[in-house]
């Protein structure tokens, strides 16, 4: 079995990683500019900085439960490419949001449709498995006869 999901726990780990990255540069940006909690606002460059770390946050579950899917269902390494190519975008999107609110917009779009991919992804392989076990219709011996 773990040479199933091996490739998906790697890239879950990677996921967390980054995630502590994004939540270590709100505490860098509080003590620079002198933000104490609860406190959520300051000069731009703050903003953006924990904008960028809440919207990756907030993203973070759904990126994790289509990794998994499209993992289990579809195929593991697709989806750990997938995984990787998400984090990358996501680690460009934070970085340009850090520079300027303007230079987030291509990763976001990017991350997006990577997220739509595994999405897809998923759906077809749980669509597979229920007629697969519940119909006793295989579509991939239909497509290869």
């Amino acid at each position: 079995m773990l040479d199933q999901i091996h490739w998906l726990a790697a890239v879950t780990v990677l996921g967390v990683l980054e995630q502590a990255y994004f939540f270590l540069q709100v505490i860098y940006a509080r003590r620079l500019f002198g933000i104490s909690p609860p406190k959520i606002t300051g000069p731009p460059e703050f903003e953006r900085i924990f904008r960028a770390q809440v919207n990756s946050s907030e993203y973070f579950p759904i990126f994790l439960a289509l990794l998994w899917q499209a993992g289990l269902f579809f195929h593991q390494g697709l989806a750990a490419a997938l995984g990787l190519l998400y984090l990358y975008a996501r680690y460009c999107y934070f970085m340009g949001y850090k520079a300027s609110s303007s230079e987030r917009l291509g990763p976001i779009y990017f991350s997006a449709g990577v997220l739509w991919i595994l999405l897809a992804v998923s759906a077809l392989g749980i669509l597979h498995f229920f007629l697969s076990h519940h119909v006793g219709l295989n579509i991939l011996q239909l497509l290869t006869a």
